[in-house]
């Protein structure tokens, strides 16, 4: 099992991120992960920089294997991600994967071409799953359809090609995207959910590895965990359909008004206690995920990248079902 770091573009300057990403491959941090959004989530969070851009600086000065969550079909043309998806994996062989999903139209909107419903939303990212898949293999591709491409081929392929991985909340997705993904991507929730989500993605046919992205708030004191995470991370708590069809930062804030910070443990692992927090992070590791990216939901990211890397991730290495 992998425990990988999760670089919240919405948080964080990029040029802080990529010190914080650079940090923790030095505390013992096998792999990273990161967002892909045009807008961040809350005022409060006040970032959200161009994840692409940021993963070739990442990826020359790291060691580490990357992944972007990414939504194509709609602020992105698929024959785009796919070039962005082969320059990566043709310059870092076997150490970038991409995990796709639907969106949000948070950062969709800005295109001005409406939000889709869900279902058409699913039935646009398969036909972008489709072309990019076809132009990684080398074939030039036309397309018509939910979405246009006219004669696309790419000129520079990866000689190993990138997974795409399917992100799913729900049990529902998680069957559906066994149809075409190379793993399944999915965030903490429920232990009995996830088990279902797993069991639905295997039992469709799903290969590959499972990943899981878990928020957490550590700080010196219980009290100020807590309080960085209701601070950045309350308008987080939301189910979809919420999550999917607020449309700006404005909205969310507004939307989280009233969120009181006891109900960020629902979402949240929230411990000052690093025993209590390996703990928890053994029990999610137990399920049967192999790979696990850890989101500390606060803006500084130091103290918890070195302690974690001093006294957590020892405890969890091998730990598995």
């Amino acid at each position: 099992m992998t425990i990988g770091f999760h670089a919240s573009h919405e948080q964080v300057h990029p040029r802080a991120l990529l010190a914080a990403v650079q940090r923790a491959e030095e505390s013992g941090f096998g792999a990273a992960m990161c967002s892909d959004h045009f807008a961040p989530w809350s005022e409060r969070q006040g970032q959200s920089a161009f994840a692409w851009a940021w993963l070739g600086a990442a990826l020359q000065s790291t060691g580490l294997s990357f992944g972007v969550v990414n939504a194509p079909g709609q602020r992105y043309h698929p024959a785009i991600i796919a070039q962005a998806i082969g320059t990566l994996g043709a310059m870092y062989p076997g150490r970038f994967w991409t995990a796709l999903g639907s969106g949000e139209f948070s950062n969709e909107h800005i295109t001005g071409g409406g939000w889709p419903r869900k279902s058409l939303r699913n039935d646009r990212l398969r036909e972008c799953v489709d072309i990019i898949r076809a132009l990684l293999a080398g074939e030039e591709v036309s397309h018509d359809g939910l979405v246009t491409v006219d004669r696309a081929k790419l000129w520079t392929r990866p000689e190993i090609t990138p997974d795409l991985v399917g992100a799913a909340v729900s049990v529902e997705t998680a069957a559906w995207v066994a149809q075409w993904a190379d793993g399944l991507a999915t965030i903490a929730q429920p232990h009995a959910k996830l088990t279902q989500m797993i069991d639905a993605y295997r039992g469709a046919g799903g290969r590959g590895k499972l990943v899981l992205q878990v928020h957490l708030s550590y700080a010196r004191t219980d009290e100020e965990a807590l309080a960085i995470a209701h601070d950045q991370w309350r308008t987080n708590v939301f189910s979809p359909p919420v999550c999917w069809d607020l449309d700006t930062p404005e909205a969310f804030d507004e939307a989280a008004k009233h969120v009181p910070p006891a109900a960020m443990h629902q979402s949240v692992l929230i411990s000052s206690d690093l025993g209590q927090q390996a703990a928890w992070l053994a029990e999610l590791a137990g399920l049967g995920f192999d790979d696990i990216y850890l989101h500390h939901v606060g803006v500084d990211q130091e103290l918890f990248i070195d302690d974690f890397g001093q006294h957590v991730l020892p405890q969890l290495t091998g730990v598995r079902a």
